[in-house]
Parts: C-alpha cells; structure tokens; sequence
C-alpha cells in the first residue's frame, strides 16, 4: 500500500484529507508539524508528503529543502492557502512537485497524488523482488526462497533504501540522517555496524551485493 504523510497544522483539515486518502486505497498519515513529520519519516519509508506553508517555528519551504536534501526522489506536494506567485516559485525552487490552493477539491487531490506516484514510478504493491530475496514494506518482512529471515525495522528500511536505487552510492551521513535522525549522537560507524549485519543475514541472496564504495558509502549491485 502506498504511504502518504500529510503535514497540515489544521486538525481538522489534516483528518479529512487523511480520511479521503483512506477512502481511496492509500495509507495517509497526518501530523501537524515538520517536527512531528521528522520522527515519523525516520520510522516509516512514504511514498509522497503532502505539507501545507504556513505552520509555525519550521514553514513548509523549510520542511521541503530538508526532505529534498535528504530524499531526492520523494514527491512533494503542497497544499496552501498562498496563492502568490512569489510562494509557488520559492516552493519549486525548494524541490516541490505540484502546488495546490485551498480550499482544495478532494477529488482533485487525489488525482494529482495518483499522477505524481505515477510520475515517481511508484507502484501500489510495495514488493521489492530482487533474485530470491522478497522484501514486503506493508509487512516490513524479508524472506529468502520463501523463507523468512529476522529483521529490524531499521535493517529493512536500510536495505530497501539500497536496493531501490541499485548502483546509486549512498554516504554514511546520508544513511545515519535518514534512519536515525539528523540530531542523532550515534557515531557513523554505526552504518558500518548495520551494513555488516545486512550482508550476513543475506549472504545466501543470490541476486546483490552491498558493495563498499571506499571514501564515500555503499551501494546495492545487482548480479
């Protein structure tokens, strides 16, 4: 199923968009700050993030250039009372995709989430096959020829993340920001820890390897 986070500081608002999402086949997530989406995006892999731009201490053109720093790809939607042309520029200039004002039409929304997810090439069924590895993001399950291998909630958000840009080279900060927050203490050989834990528990995966790219990261080769 797809996830969707919908940043919106309006209570009532953020529950019947959410509820809408719902109604039409997608997992929708509110909350009503960056802040609060922060802590959701480093436990949870979205799809699309949906944020409103006037909320207060962090505004929505803040909330994008950091999701964007972090996630190049993720579209980003936002929905707006600012009808100014000077807000649309400076949020496709902070990385948005599509701009929407209230009051919104639902009907509408939805339509453009479904051609943005189609734009991303982000499908519904969150099945990454990959040799004989199964990973299954709705059930944050892992399974080699059919047999299922224990896993953190990290150890498969990491993994996915590598083998849905297969060839693309990761940092370690990059990892470390995503997984376990920009404000995290923890050292950056803690990357090197799970990485090492990812390549033994799937050393018996016959389609990829976790390759060290000396200097820089890791990144995903398929066979």
């Amino acid at each position: 199923m797809i996830n969707i986070l919908v940043v919106e500081d309006d209570i009532k608002l953020n529950q019947i968009v959410c509820a809408y999402l719902s109604d039409n086949g997608y997992a929708a997530k509110g909350c009503l700050n960056p802040n609060e989406a922060y802590d959701l995006m480093y436990g949870r892999l979205y799809d699309l993030i949906i944020s409103d731009i006037m909320m207060p201490e962090i505004d929505g053109f803040e909330f994008a250039e950091t999701v964007r720093s972090l996630n190049k790809t993720i579209p980003i939607l936002f929905m707006t009372a600012r009808d100014d042309i000077s807000a649309k520029q400076k949020g496709f200039r902070a990385g948005i995709d599509d701009y929407m004002v209230k009051p919104v039409n639902l009907d509408e929304l939805v339509l453009r989430v479904a051609a943005l997810l189609r734009r991303a090439n982000i499908i519904d069924e969150k099945r990454l096959m990959v040799g004989n590895l199964t990973l299954d993001a709705d059930a944050l399950s892992a399974s080699v020829d059919d047999e299922e291998i224990p896993i953190t909630v990290r150890e498969f958000n990491i993994l996915f993340k590598l083998l849905s840009y297969p060839q693309k080279t990761f940092s370690r900060a990059q990892l470390m920001d995503e997984f376990w927050g920009i404000d995290s203490d923890t050292s950056l050989r803690a990357v090197d820890v799970y990485i090492t834990k990812l390549r033994d528990k799937f050393s018996a995966c016959n389609g990829f390897q976790i390759i060290t790219v000396h200097g820089l990261g890791y990144k995903a080769v398929l066979k």
